[in-house]
């Protein structure tokens, strides 16, 4: 068994995959208290380890036109000494960058044409979905002594609202005139690509009913996605903020929401990370559905497609339109009980 005693963390991929593997430095760190632990993440990323009370170091991948730079990210991770490091995302070069860094227990899966940079092999083949993504990343800790199953509301995720974060959104409220007596709906229509949407018609059917309930709707999404999100707004009570935020913004903006409601995305995985309320639009394809990417809280109502589909695929699920078979107006009417539900127990 190893006993680390200064680890590297690698997540160097998207959000909501960087916010699924944060429980790993709680884990470790209770296990070996007096071990460093850092993170290394893509800068964009960086807002989501910032003052994660387990992880004493984050250092951000170098890249150069999104792809990492050799050198500099070989001397940058050479120099702190690391003995063991967990890719828990791993591709060819981030493989091979950590083997050119000498670390000497370098763990990550076993199923790759590249494994063999790695030392210790992890043989689990995430794509059939058999675990959460959440689970598959903790097994990673099994050669360091570390058995640990979670179930879905027992995680701990640690985000940190920054100070600058809420100045950032307090200010924005002001400037629209947001009455903030008003509970926040945000919606987030997009995904990324990361999986097959629920129909943006659909989404502008459920806002038309979120209309009905007395709050503020925030649309949100990445600065690409300002047309889809300006689609959706209705009225003076439904505001696009898309590219409005950067992501210490978009957590504190999150933080001030009552109910979080989404496609497959990295922003839902943070509402459900604080405790909010999410809903949330899955695909039934192995690789993005819900037993594998949905938000690990029980604070949560999640809605597929209602065909009976096998084997589904991308293709399969694009051609037979599967996302619009879900009913918006069974959507609504959960959403409407849970809001009168937090309204009545004085969360908003």
């Amino acid at each position: 068994m190893i006993n680390p005693k200064n680890i590297l963390l690698v997540r160097t991929d998207r959000i909501g995959d960087v916010v699924l593997s944060l429980p790993l430095a709680e884990e470790i760190k209770k296990a070996f208290p007096e071990c460093k632990i850092s993170f290394l993440v893509k800068a964009y990323t960086l807002d989501l380890v910032k003052d994660h009370p387990y992880i004493d170091e984050v250092l951000t991948l170098d890249e150069t036109e999104k792809s990492p730079n050799i050198f500099s990210n070989v001397k940058k991770i050479k120099s702190k000494n690391f003995d063991s490091c967990i890719v828990v995302y791993p591709t060819f070069k981030i493989a091979f960058l950590l083997f050119l860094s000498g670390i000497k227990n370098r763990i990550g899966t076993g199923y790759r044409s590249y494994s063999f940079f790695f030392t210790k092999k992890i043989y689990e083949h995430r794509k059939y979905a058999e675990k959460h993504e959440l689970q598959y990343n903790l097994n990673l800790l099994k050669v360091f002594g570390i058995e640990k199953r979670l179930n879905l509301g027992e995680a701990e995720f640690h985000l940190q609202i920054s100070e600058a974060g809420k100045t950032d959104v307090e200010q924005f409220f002001l400037e629209k005139k947001i009455d903030e007596r008003r509970p926040v709906i945000i919606v987030h229509p997009g995904s990324g690509g990361s999986a097959v949407d629920l129909p943006l018609s659909r989404m502008k059917e459920l806002v038309q009913h979120l209309l009905e309930l007395k709050a503020t709707v925030l649309i949100t999404g990445s600065s690409n996605e300002t047309e889809i999100c300006q689609s959706l707004v209705l009225n003076e009570n439904t505001i696009n903020v898309a590219g409005r935020f950067s992501l210490a913004s978009l957590i504190a903006l999150i933080d001030k929401s009552s109910i979080f409601i989404s496609n497959s995305t990295g922003p839902l995985h943070i509402a459900a990370a604080l405790g909010k309320y999410v809903v949330g639009f899955y695909p039934k394809i192995d690789a993005c559905s819900v037993r594998r990417w949905g938000p690990f809280t029980e604070n949560k109502v999640i809605y597929e497609p209602t065909l009976n589909c096998q084997n589904c695929s991308r293709k399969q699920c694009e051609r037979l339109d599967c996302m619009d078979t879900i009913s918006i107006t069974e959507v609504f009417a959960n959403i409407k009980k849970n809001y009168m539900l937090l309204q009545k127990n004085g969360d908003f």
